[in-house]
């Protein structure tokens, strides 16, 4: 089952990431507290699996990722794939392209990051995340459930 292994946001840009236990991620917007948090942002939350980065001996966060996934390969994932994490719901809106901050956690990591360096998602629906929260794919029926029980005010602000 896939699970979120590791939270992590930006307190101020290009500074060291900070691991939290849990955070309020907000429609829209991004984690509560991440200098990359903006409404409509295109930079809402970066998912990077484990597996990857035990493949390239990188430790969780040194790539700037929001949520270090395990049991998941977040680079298959498609765009426009809806995920719930914990309380909040995500949608796959970009791949992350390997940025010049790569080479200073290691040279020539951008060009080795291409095509693994994670997934974009725009949040759909405020709430908490916490370590170990369950990663579930939604499909339009998952959809329609989770909208009857939030009396349909899922997407609402």
């Amino acid at each position: 089952m896939a699970s979120v292994l590791h939270i992590f946001r930006a307190p101020k840009k290009r500074l060291p990431m900070e691991e939290l236990a849990e955070v309020l991620v907000m429609r829209n917007a991004g984690l509560q507290g991440c200098a990359h948090a903006r409404p409509g942002g295109s930079r809402q939350v970066l998912l990077v699996d484990r597996e990857t980065l035990e493949a390239m001996d990188l430790h969780p966060g040194i790539i700037r990722e929001n949520f270090t996934t395990d049991g998941i390969n977040v680079n298959n994932l498609a765009l426009g794939q809806e995920l719930r994490v914990g309380e909040v719901l995500l949608k796959v809106s970009a791949i992350c392209h390997p940025c010049d901050q790569l080479e200073k956690v290691r040279p020539g990591l951008r060009r080795e990051m291409r095509g693994r360096r994670g997934m974009l998602c725009r949040v759909l629906r405020s709430g908490i995340v916490r370590r170990g929260d369950v990663i579930e794919k939604m499909q339009g029926r998952d959809l329609q459930r989770l909208a009857e029980r939030s009396g349909s005010g899922l997407f609402a602000e």
